[in-house]
């Protein structure tokens, strides 16, 4: 999704569970290392004629990314400033499962 912001991930392998390929996905995009906790939230959608599944977990580390292996930019942002990003669609349905916790 060029130009879009995206949340961290990526599609399963054959035989990953979600919590496994998060931990891959944070390690191959960023180099870092992360723990995973419950999901918080989940979504659907198709694109061209293929069905998609999304989860959204929560997930903690320590540090920051060491590495933008996969993308231009990172960046750390609150509730209302999510809301005003330019994400792709499929990201911006996790909204009303994430935007809640920032609130917190």
């Amino acid at each position: 999704m060029g130009g879009k912001w995206e949340f961290p991930g990526g599609k399963l392998e054959p035989g990953e569970h979600d919590a496994e390929a998060a931990v891959r996905e944070f390690d191959e995009e960023f180099a870092l290392a992360i723990s995973v906790g419950a999901t918080i939230g989940q979504s659907a959608f198709q694109n061209n004629g293929k069905h998609y599944e999304l989860a959204a977990l929560r997930v903690s580390f320590d540090g920051e990314p060491r590495e933008l292996r996969e993308h231009d930019e990172v960046r750390w942002v609150g509730a209302g400033e999510l809301e005003t990003l330019d994400l792709s669609d499929s990201d911006r349905s996790l909204l009303p499962f994430v935007v809640p916790l920032l609130l917190l």
